[in-house]
């Protein structure tokens, strides 16, 4: 899952987590540009399921993150900073 700030927007990734699949299709990875609040997540128009590949074009730098299991959670402090993980 990703949202629109970041695939229509074009706000780079700031945090993602990945979460358990909701089907087959899903990797459980969600992206976010940090600036998305209660409101905007409650409607659903403003985020989509997406093929990890696509999500990855528009910022390669979460690539090497894609492998991590679920649990995982991932954040960084500027669009050009590298991400870090959260305990």
């Amino acid at each position: 899952m990703c949202t629109d700030k970041i695939t229509v927007d074009g706000l780079p990734i700031m945090y993602m987590y990945r979460d358990e699949p909701v089907n087959v299709k899903d990797s459980g990875w969600r992206f976010f540009s940090g600036t998305e609040d209660s409101d905007y997540m409650a409607n659903a128009g403003f985020h989509s399921v997406y093929d990890l590949n696509t999500i990855a074009n528009y910022e390669p730098a979460i690539i090497p993150f894609l492998n991590h299991p679920v649990g995982s959670e991932f954040e960084r402090s500027d669009d050009k900073g590298k991400f870090i993980k959260i305990e």
